[in-house]
């Protein structure tokens, strides 16, 4: 009997203890400024904070000169961002800084970072783990921050009868399993395909690791020295075929872009149809499919990359700052003018 009444106490002990915090809690909640706020629901709202809308809305932005290089796919963005960086942020003075010796690349960009030749670096693909090796050797790290998205085009000859190609297709074209375009449905035409050179820029290191899988270039390739110049090959040469950034190849008037499949009966055009009539061009250009680039569905797309230096001194700040100014709804207005697409 004794027990059963030491239960009942505790029993109702609890539920006066329960009510004392269940009616401050209410007291609280309705009579002050007190919020609660589960952890879950506040690192939500932390994660969707948004960035500065203009690039005036920067902070911690450096003053001074800062010499960058790197990726030639990056051009049209460099043409656009920096006068825009310069109007705003006159202090922070960028200087486009191409090699001495070597041709300008994404590898050489970050090569040059490395050797501490420049303050941050563009890229049109993803540090390599011997990239972050040597920087640890060297007593700092590397920081990659991707800021657009970009993809990869393929460019014939206008007369050439092939709308479309799978990445299959293309791999075996560059690697010299297939050199006749009668082997993938067109003229029997030999194939002429132009590349630049491995160690000259990142588009040529993406193509190779992803769409090559590391295969090598066939002997038949004929290597160019720049885009520029393989396009011309490519507009007075029928069998020609050349790949280059999306943004390098949509908007050409003397060359065709073809659509790209993962698989036969998946190709998807890297241009928003319908596709403008060459009589038309220079008038009216093609513009990019940028909702086939978000969305992945166009199949050979990719990041790119503001390459930082972590070393607690100034390059790491000029960088971090222009990476930040980069993600800026006006920065990303502003990539999506230059011809790419939006990362946020």
């Amino acid at each position: 009997m004794a027990q059963k009444n030491e239960a009942a106490v505790l029993f109702l002990a609890l539920l006066i203890t329960l009510g004392l915090v269940g009616g401050v809690y209410f007291w609280l909640a309705g009579n002050s400024n007190v919020k609660f706020v589960s952890t879950t629901t506040n690192s939500s709202q932390q994660s969707s904070q948004p960035s500065e809308e203009t690039l005036a809305q920067v902070q911690n932005v450096p003053s001074g000169l800062f010499r960058y290089g790197g990726s030639t796919t990056w051009a049209p963005i460099r043409k656009e961002v920096d006068s825009a960086i310069k109007t705003v942020l006159p202090k922070f003075q960028l200087s486009y800084t191409d090699p001495i010796s070597r041709a300008p690349g994404s590898g050489t960009g970050i090569k040059m970072l490395l050797d501490n030749q420049l303050a941050f670096a563009q890229s049109s693909r993803a540090l390599e783990p011997e990239e972050y090796q040597i920087a640890q050797q060297k007593g700092f790290t590397l920081k990659e921050i991707p800021v657009a998205i970009d993809g990869i085009a393929i460019a014939v000859h206008p007369d050439l009868n092939i709308s479309s190609l799978t990445i299959q297709q293309i791999k075996k074209i560059y690697t010299g399993k297939i050199t006749n375009w009668q082997e993938v449905g067109g003229s029997n035409l030999a194939i002429k395909a132009y590349s630049r050179r491995l160690e000259d820029g990142g588009t040529v290191e993406f193509f190779y690791q992803n769409v090559l899988d590391k295969e090598k270039f066939g002997s038949q390739v004929q290597f160019t020295p720049t885009t520029t110049t393989a396009l011309r090959q490519v507009a007075t040469n029928v069998g020609s075929i050349y790949y280059a950034s999306a943004p390098e190849i949509v908007p050409q008037c003397t060359v065709k872009t073809i659509a790209i499949g993962r698989k036969p009966g998946e190709a998807v055009v890297p241009y928003q149809e319908p596709l403008v009539p060459r009589n038309q061009c220079p008038q009216k250009v093609n513009q990019l499919n940028q909702a086939a680039f978000q969305s992945g569905q166009y199949p050979i797309t990719r990041r790119l990359f503001v390459i930082v230096k972590e070393n607690s001194q100034i390059d790491q700040q000029a960088g971090e700052a222009y990476a930040r100014l980069l993600l800026t709804d006006q920065g990303q207005e502003l990539i999506s003018k230059s011809g790419f697409v939006r990362i946020r």
